[in-house]
């Protein structure tokens, strides 16, 4: 999210807006056209593009969304369909495509959106007592699903979550309160996460040939030990946790 929101803030930030379009019932009367937007941020999996109106617009990724970037003149590629919001100035417009969420709020009302998020990991003043301490909060719940809940700490995936455990150690089944360095593993994601936020595509391997030990490469060797990548889906989500039953101890 953090890449996302340099890319539209470089596009976007300090232009005048020439054209808004949020195909969402409640706000496809809402307009930004002569507010200029002021910046582009991001709080966990939330980006936040902020205006001189002193109003936010809020969207959500969920697994599949995306803002991309084209020319003024430029076409956008389809479906039309899975279009959810337009944003234009002179110099760019950016289209969201297959957004989950859409929201605008008064700016000072930010926090009434993201108040029951955990501590951004990418946060200048990142909390890992506190992140640990929600975590901890349900000690028998699978560290996988745990990590997963923003509710417990803001900006964690399914990328970093099977990274950071493989990188750790841990099987994505332990229980929470049995994980050995509980604090490891968070760091762990958070390291990587940065490092990714940086870079144009997700790494842990510091290899661009294969940037990935697990996630993705179900049903495929481990690049440490050549043991097969074992899946499952996990928690109410449903999210694919991906380990090495060699690396990572066991088949849960």
């Amino acid at each position: 999210m953090a890449r996302a929101a340099r890319r539209l803030g470089a596009a976007l930030g300090g232009g005048r807006v020439t054209r808004t379009d949020l195909r969402v019932p409640r706000w496809a009367t809402t307009t930004f056209v002569g507010s200029t937007v002021l910046d582009v941020g991001s709080y966990g999996k939330h980006l936040l593009i902020r205006f001189d109106d002193a109003r936010t617009l809020r969207t959500h990724f969920r697994m599949e969304g995306s803002w991309r970037v084209f020319g003024p003149n430029q076409r956008w590629p389809g479906p039309i369909h899975q279009i959810r919001a337009i944003l234009g100035t002179e110099d760019a417009v950016a289209v969201g495509y297959r957004l989950a969420e859409v929201a605008v709020v008064a700016t000072r009302d930010e926090s009434r959106l993201l108040g029951h998020l955990g501590p951004d990991l990418l946060a200048p003043d990142w909390r890992p007592s506190e992140a640990l301490d929600r975590l901890l909060s349900d000690p028998d719940r699978p560290v996988f699903e745990a990590l997963l809940d923003q509710r417990n700490l803001a900006g964690f995936g399914t990328i970093y979550a099977c990274e950071a455990l493989f990188l750790s150690g841990v099987l994505p089944g332990t229980p929470v309160g049995q994980v050995p360095d509980l604090a490891s593993v968070v760091e762990a994601g958070r390291t990587h996460l940065q490092r990714g936020a940086q870079g144009t595509s997700a790494n842990t391997t510091g290899d661009p040939r294969r940037p990935l030990y697990v996630h993705g490469r179900a049903g495929r060797p481990c690049y440490r030990c050549g043991s097969i990548l074992m899946s499952q889906e996990r928690g109410e989500w449903r999210r694919l946790a991906v380990w090495c039953p060699t690396c990572q101890g066991g088949n849960a």
